[in-house]
Order: structure tokens, then sequence, then C-alpha cells
């Protein structure tokens, strides 16, 4: 995590649960990160650990059972958490952050043309007018690699990855300094999900766009990674930077899933992990991973501390302490 560069998100005890019939849900739960500018950080974990919850945590797109909302996100100096929902739309959703839903699909509206969706968030949340909007909508069909008659082309004329390239063209048509992509490849064949990395890569050098990059594939993330966070029953149990983690994790679940990666030119068998994560209705008041970890001991009944270790580097494990 290179400290001398300009941080441009920073997330502090941020808090999400969800209300539900049997108790509150601790999808997020006071988790701590911050991102700087032209950097990409990666979230991952497994599925249903809370990292999509933690992206509509900081871009406030909220269902309405929510039970519990609270912490910092600051965006450069502007804590947004106390902007009420209309500032906060007109202040940042799309103009400083944005994002690239789980799929395309889910992202394209069927009956519009796809150039009218993608000028419509310059539109509504730059005050453009029509003209200028497509302008806009056009100049960024050529950063991702879209022809530009496609603008008069519906969603399901399109591929996969020529979809998923035209959301991130929706995404990125504001300048946002920020872009939240949820698990942008999942549905796309292996050539593709290069193609699309190795866009994000040069979106990020070329518009200076900051991005986390929120998904379970570790092979996958480790093309556009800066920084890495590891994400565990709703909490962020290591930070670090990407070369120094892939080579070498802290937290006994991130050697759990490195250990689960499949190797080209190493005979070593993939390992699986044992039992499953926790409830967050009712996780446990100790390390939320200890009934899992070989490594446990006493100790881990306890809720254990973040510390930081070789200089910059963030672990929440007793093992460190």
């Amino acid at each position: 995590m290179n400290k001398q560069k300009e941080t441009v998100l920073r997330v502090n005890d941020l808090r999400l649960y969800f209300q539900t019939r049997r108790g509150l849900v601790q999808a997020v739960d006071g988790v701590n990160f911050d991102l700087a500018r032209n950097e990409a950080t990666v979230i991952i974990g497994e599925s249903g650990c809370g990292k999509s919850s933690l992206a509509k945590a900081i871009l406030r797109l909220l269902p309405r059972n929510v039970g519990r909302y609270d912490g910092e996100v600051w965006v450069h100096d502007m804590n947004i958490m106390a902007l009420n929902n209309e500032e906060f739309r007109r202040e940042v959703r799309w103009k400083r952050i944005s994002m690239v839903p789980q799929a395309a699909m889910n992202a394209l509206n069927p009956v519009m043309r796809i150039g009218d969706q993608v000028k419509e968030p310059a539109m509504v949340h730059m005050g453009m007018d029509d003209e200028e909007a497509m302008k806009s909508a056009v100049r960024m069909f050529e950063h991702v690699g879209v022809p530009i008659d496609f603008v008069h082309r519906y969603a399901f004329e399109l591929s996969g990855g020529m979809r998923q390239r035209a959301a991130l063209a929706m995404a990125l048509v504001t300048l946002p300094d920020i872009v939240i992509l949820d698990e942008p490849t999942s549905a796309l064949d292996v050539l593709t999900q290069a193609n699309i990395m190795n866009l994000m890569k040069r979106m990020k050098h070329e518009l200076e766009t900051s991005f986390i990059l929120i998904t379970h594939d570790i092979a996958t993330s480790s093309e556009l990674a800066d920084n890495v966070a590891v994400m565990y029953a709703g909490q962020i149990v290591e930070r670090s930077d990407a070369r120094r983690f892939f080579t070498k994790p802290l937290h006994p679940y991130s050697h759990a899933l490195m250990a689960s990666v499949p190797r080209l030119r190493e005979t070593v068998e993939p390992e699986f992990i044992s039992g499953q994560p926790p409830s967050l209705l009712n996780p446990p008041t100790g390390c939320r991973f200890a009934d899992r970890c070989p490594k446990r001991f006493e100790r881990c009944v306890e809720e254990p501390p973040t510390v930081t270790v070789e200089g910059d580097r963030q672990v929440k494990c007793w093992l460190y302490v």
C-alpha cells in the first residue's frame, strides 16, 4: 500500500446490517481500507462474505430492510456519509463513484439502444444536453473498444464481452474518480475475461481511474491488483500490496484461499477449506475464522485486533500480536 500517492477513498469503521425476521445480518461489520489514485484494490473472499454488500454500502445502493448503516466514507476531503440522499445523488453517485454490477445484462435496459443508456449518466449527473452526452458516450466507446456503430444496437445484439464493455463505458462516461467492479468477468469465457482485465488496466492508466474489484477469482484478480483486501464473514482480515500478498499471504484464511488455486507449473494439489463460514446472523464473538483455522489456539475465542506488520501490511489475527 503506497502511502505516497493521493488517497481518493478512505473507509473507516463502515457497518451495514440487514434487518430480517430472524435478526440482524451483519453483512459489513467494521470495515476499514483506503484507495489511492490510479490504483486498483481487489477485495476477495468466499461467496456470502459481504463483498457486494460493501460495494452497495459505499455507493449507498441500499435495500429497504437496512437495520444499521454507519461509519465514515471519505472521498478526498468529504465525508459522503454525512450527505443526505439528494446531496449524495447530486454530488457523489456516478459523478465521483460509479459501479459495474455483477452481470452486464442487469445494467442494460433491453428496450433501449446501447448509446442512449451510456449517455444517460452524463445527462442526469453531469447536466449535459443530448448531443454533448452522446459525444461523450462515443468517446468512451472508443476507449473501451466498442465499435461506434454499436451505439444504435440493443443489448441482446451484443456478445457477453461487448455487453461488459458497454457497462464499463456507462460507468466511465462521467469520468468518476472511482469505479467499483462487482464480479465483472464471472459470466465470461477465459479469453474474454483476459481481454476485459487488459482493458481495465489500460483504462486505469489512460483515465487515471481508481478501481475497486470485487471477486472470488484470485487468478483473474492478480492481473489488475495493486493492493488486496481479504474479506471474511463481514470483516476485512488482511490488507496488503499485491506483490507481497500473492507470494506471502499472512492470515490463515488468506493462506487457505491461495492454496485452493490450481497451479499450472507446480505439482501441488489444490487444497480445500474445511467447514462452512459462520452465519452473519450470529457470528462468533472471537475470531470468525477460528472454527476452520488449522492454527487456532486458546486466545482465538477473543476478538483479534488489526495489527500492522512489515511496515504497512495489516492483518486481523492473534498470531501476529
